[in-house]
């Protein structure tokens, strides 16, 4: 009896020793800055985040969007955002793992037309037009998740939507947030 009793107070100060473990990105660090690399990749957008970690389980942080491309030939094109935001994250190590967002977004975009006509003979024309710049402002939520290395670089893969308060005169209805940033946690 004496050994069962041994091995489960081996065991329990085992597990409590193991979940007070705290890792070297974990201590006095509650600051983080990102790049969006898949943005500045595949839209040409500068995309910065600066993160403040509140507890282990929250954080709250903006993220500033600069677009350079003037040719893309989509009908809405985002120029400018910023974007504050709070995270929940449902993991039992620091500021990491899963984690639920909700965001507000203050963003402008250049409103492009496009026409096509045909004209007496039948032939069809196009002309993609440069329209007017409109800002809005959206909120949303997203899902993604956190991965730290022991050196206190940072991965994130997050995807989210939003919906413009513009009312009826907004021509964006809603707004997509999403990257894979890569970042520093110090």
């Amino acid at each position: 009896m004496k050994k069962i009793t041994f091995f489960i107070l081996l065991f329990i100060s085992a597990i409590s020793i193991a979940q007070e473990k705290e890792y070297p990105q974990d201590i006095n660090k509650k600051h983080e800055v990102k790049l969006n690399a898949l943005g500045l990749l595949a839209f040409e957008w500068l995309d910065v985040s600066y993160e403040y970690l509140i507890n282990e389980e929250s954080s709250f942080g903006t993220g500033l969007l600069i677009g350079f491309d003037n040719d893309l030939d989509l009908d809405e094109y985002r120029k400018f955002s910023l974007t504050p935001f709070y995270r929940r994250y449902f993991s039992n190590r620091y500021a990491r793992g899963f984690f639920v967002e909700g965001f507000g977004m203050l963003h402008s975009y250049k409103n492009n037309t496009y026409d096509y006509y045909y004209d007496i003979n039948g032939n069809y024309h196009s002309n993609y037009g440069n329209g007017e710049t409109k800002t809005e402002f959206a909120v949303g939520i997203a899902v993604g998740g956190k991965f730290i290395s022991k050196k206190g670089f940072t991965t994130e893969i997050y995807l989210g939507i939003g919906r413009n308060l513009g009312g009826n005169n907004s021509s964006l209805e809603a707004v997509g947030r999403g990257g894979i940033s890569l970042g520093y946690r110090f």
